[in-house]
């Protein structure tokens, strides 16, 4: 890995020896420069996880991905700069309160003085990692967001007005990418997958955040939200490449 170019993917000049703060501030840059997007599963275009292909697609290609890409990108990236990352596996919250299967999603713990949890892959999710151990409320300028253990589990909520709805489970438990890759193939795959059922792109800004789904244009600047319909793939094409620097 070019971990000098990789720094240069996401804008990031700060400070790189593994602290606390540093994983703070390479996290918020990651979500701001890489898009969560799913754009080579419409395209029919495989995606394998492997750490060299995906350092080329996000980085020399200047692409996005989603959870499996853009977490398995950036816990090498944590690796080489000396972190200890390990993937975690979890199961994503439905509406009926029951989670899916694990491997559905791929997080990311990284052990400093305490544990955190990191996840650049899971669209609107936290800007900054997760103090693993603090069993209260964890606020943020976007959200609010709380760690509470289930037996073996542990169970991110966010705060959604007076209610805290789940966001996903998992244990800590440490798995290579091979783990995830049936979970991988059949988001790619099944037409029972949201990642087939319609074409994602979002990126975070410093004031809100910018989605493309299908041909739907969703921007939310302080709090404010406003849609507009694109006429055809030229002007898709054109927001692709002007609001998220994502040349197909």
């Amino acid at each position: 890995m070019n971990v000098a170019a990789y720094l240069e993917r996401i804008n990031y000049h700060g400070a790189t020896a593994p602290s606390a703060a540093t994983l703070r501030d390479l996290h918020r840059a990651h979500l701001l420069a890489v898009p969560f997007e799913n754009l080579d599963i419409h395209l029919g275009r495989e995606i394998v996880l492997d750490d060299e292909r995906l350092y080329a697609k996000v980085v020399e290609r200047r692409r996005g991905g989603f959870c499996y890409e853009l977490n398995g990108a950036f816990a090498a990236l944590l690796s080489e700069l000396g972190f200890n990352v390990k993937k975690l596996a979890a199961g994503v919250g439905r509406a009926d309160g029951s989670f899916g299967p694990l491997f559905d999603h791929m997080a990311l713990l990284v052990e400093l003085d305490e544990p955190w949890l990191a996840d650049v892959g899971f669209g609107e999710g936290f800007r900054e990692p997760l103090r693993l151990d603090e069993a209260g409320e964890q606020a943020q300028a976007f959200g609010s967001y709380r760690i509470r253990r289930d037996g073996e589990q542990c169970i991110l909520e966010r705060r959604g007005g007076d209610r805290w709805l789940p966001e996903y489970r998992f244990p800590l438990q440490a798995y290579e990418y091979g783990d995830y890759q049936e979970m991988c193939g059949y988001h790619q795959t099944s037409p029972l997958s949201s990642f087939t059922q319609k074409r994602t792109c979002s990126l975070a800004t410093v004031d809100g955040r910018v989605t493309l789904t299908n041909n739907r244009l969703i921007t939310t600047r302080g709090g404010q939200r406003t849609e507009r319909e694109l006429a055809d793939e030229l002007e898709i094409a054109a927001i692709l490449r002007e609001q998220f620097g994502v040349v197909l």
